[in-house]
């Protein structure tokens, strides 16, 4: 059996990262108004930071030894981000009385705090990640990107056991 060259699956799952990001901003943010929590924002630049690993190896196109450089690197992004989307998952179960309060919008967080305050918020998430905004067939929004980063996760491993 042929499988695809590592170029054509880093295309690939740098086109479906960009393809997340879209429907994230198009379609449930501007189409939908539905606003990105903290770690909503999180989770999209973890998803960013795939595709850009993705598209880079893909135009690199490297030999063996880089080409698992780049698959850890995917790896170790999609485990940090699938961190954040079980920390929302989290949040979204936790009882209504250990819910933490909600905090200001983000571009507040960025005019009033430092950045590396900022990003830290942004990090701890808040009372407005555990509202769920969104669902299909059971699994809130967060359950589905963690699923991506799952799926991401299994291509780069698959690229560093591959011959």
């Amino acid at each position: 059996m042929n499988l695809p060259a590592n170029r054509t699956i880093n295309l690939l799952m740098a086109a479906v990262c960009a393809a997340l990001i879209a429907i994230a901003v198009l379609y449930f943010q501007d189409h939908l108004g539905l606003e990105p929590c903290y770690l909503c924002i999180t989770q999209r630049v973890f998803v960013i930071a795939v595709g850009v690993i993705f598209l880079a190896s893909a135009l690199h196109n490297p030999l063996v030894k880089g080409q698992k450089i780049y698959a850890s690197l995917v790896a170790a992004m999609a485990a940090i981000g699938g961190y954040f989307s079980i920390k929302q998952l989290w949040l979204q179960n936790l009882p209504e009385d250990k819910v933490p309060a909600c905090g200001p919008p983000v571009d507040y967080l960025f005019d009033a705090f430092s950045a590396s305050d900022a990003i830290s918020m942004l990090l701890r998430g808040d009372g407005n990640c555990a509202e769920v905004q969104w669902q299909l067939l059971g699994l809130s929004m967060p359950g589905w990107v963690l699923l991506s980063f799952i799926g991401f996760a299994g291509v780069a491993i698959f690229q560093l056991l591959r011959k």
